[in-house]
């Protein structure tokens, strides 16, 4: 999406820059792993696919992705970094978080997905942060209000009711990790075994 092609987000764990080009021969491994692509729903591709899968992604204006790099103590990162900043290349990279924008102005959907496909950084908080700076940039609000106060940025303004999140209807880790975030399960879609959660009402901002 071109909206968010030089936009840093800056936590205290994570930091989301743009999907770049550079990013893809480690996405493309990642893609390799058999369990990553039946998590994600993602089709195994040539390393030449998944360059203009990315230069697709860059382009689209119904798809909000981000790559999730791991912080260190000492990477000196202030919230108003610029994407091109070689600091930024020292960082490791350790997921992606995707907003896709479904639907007509009358039915209109955002829907959220996030990956930590580094293992050794899974229950660590990266996910949990990330989403929050997501939902913050997209939305403007934050994930329950007590969540962390994140680096201002000129947020999407997505409505808070148009989220949605579907995650395999096993896969109790993620479902915990929104019901977190304020989403409950609003649907069982049994022929897909997956749930359907949104933002419970009270948490609404």
């Amino acid at each position: 999406m071109k909206a968010n092609e030089s936009v840093v987000l800056v936590g205290t764990k994570a930091v989301l820059v743009p999907y770049d080009v550079v990013h893809v021969p480690k996405y493309h491994t990642w893609m390799q792993n058999e369990e990553l692509r039946a998590l994600t729903a993602s089709e195994e591709l040539s390393l030449q696919e998944e360059y203009e899968m990315q230069r697709k992604w860059r382009l689209d204006e119904d798809k909000l992705t981000f790559i999730i790099l791991a912080r260190h103590e000492q990477d000196g990162l202030a919230s108003d970094i610029n994407s091109t900043d070689p600091r930024l290349h020292s960082l490791p990279m350790i997921g992606d978080v995707n907003m896709f924008f479904n639907g007509t102005p009358d039915d209109f959907t955002a829907e959220l997905e996030i990956m930590i496909a580094e293992p050794h950084y899974r229950r660590g908080g990266y996910a949990t942060e990330a989403l929050h700076l997501i939902l913050h940039y997209a939305t403007g609000n934050f994930f329950p209000s007590e969540g962390p106060h994140l680096a201002h940025t000129l947020p999407l303004r997505i409505g808070v009711p148009s989220l949605v999140v579907r995650v395999g209807d096993t896969n109790t880790p993620s479902i915990r990790l929104f019901e977190k975030l304020g989403f409950m399960i609003v649907k069982h879609v049994k022929v897909f075994e997956e749930v359907e959660m949104r933002v419970c009402p009270a948490s609404s901002l």
